[in-house]
């Protein structure tokens, strides 16, 4: 049996590692084969330089920062790939919707973000947490990246969560909620398109 790649979206603070990691464990409690995967992954060369980027010890412009996180996900490509094949359910934390929905929050062409990662291997199921920028930053007052620390920003990367969300059938979960009521969701939503119990 083939894999299947979950992504989960949202804004930072979204609670997309926590419900990524809850959805993994579930997964595999029901004897099915899981992995986490989360991106950025700054174990990677190019990972490593995106962290020194968001703390502020590099300048890039928003389209070399793209580039980077989509260069980001192809370094990881062999291994998504072996994974599927092996039959295992990936869970990403962020996938290629980020890049389209911060490069377009900064000014660049959706479009363009889109098809550079056209060889990745397909998300067959997007989680959009959604929340609004002031929750993220009630949930999290100190260590904010520059990103994170921009709430007009923030509003505009929702804005296009939301333009994809409802372009390509992405199911959308009210992030406000408690973590066991979004977990209850994401659980009975994987779950359909797995055809589990």
């Amino acid at each position: 049996m083939s894999g299947m790649l979950i992504a989960f979206e949202g804004l930072d603070q979204s609670g997309k590692q926590t419900q990524a990691e809850l959805l993994r464990d579930r997964l595999k409690q029901g004897g099915r084969k899981a992995r986490l995967v989360s991106f950025p992954d700054y174990a990677t060369s190019i990972g490593e330089e995106i962290a020194r980027a968001l703390q502020g010890e590099r300048e890039y412009g928003p389209d070399v920062m793209q580039l980077l996180y989509v260069a980001n996900r192809y370094e990881r490509k062999a291994d998504l790939q072996r994974w599927l094949d092996g039959g295992l359910i990936l869970v990403c934390d962020r996938y290629t919707a980020s890049s389209i929905a911060y490069g377009e929050a900064q000014g660049l062409e959706p479009g363009w973000l889109a098809d550079m990662q056209r060889f990745l291997p397909p998300a067959s199921l997007t989680i959009l947490l959604d929340i609004a920028p002031e929750t993220a930053l009630q949930r999290k007052a100190v260590d904010r990246d520059r990103y994170e620390r921009d709430l007009a920003m923030q509003a505009r990367v929702r804005d296009s969560y939301h333009r994809q969300a409802a372009a390509n059938q992405w199911v959308v979960i009210d992030g406000e909620q408690s973590k066991d009521a979004i977990a209850a969701e994401v659980f009975t939503v994987a779950g359909s398109r797995l055809g589990l119990p």
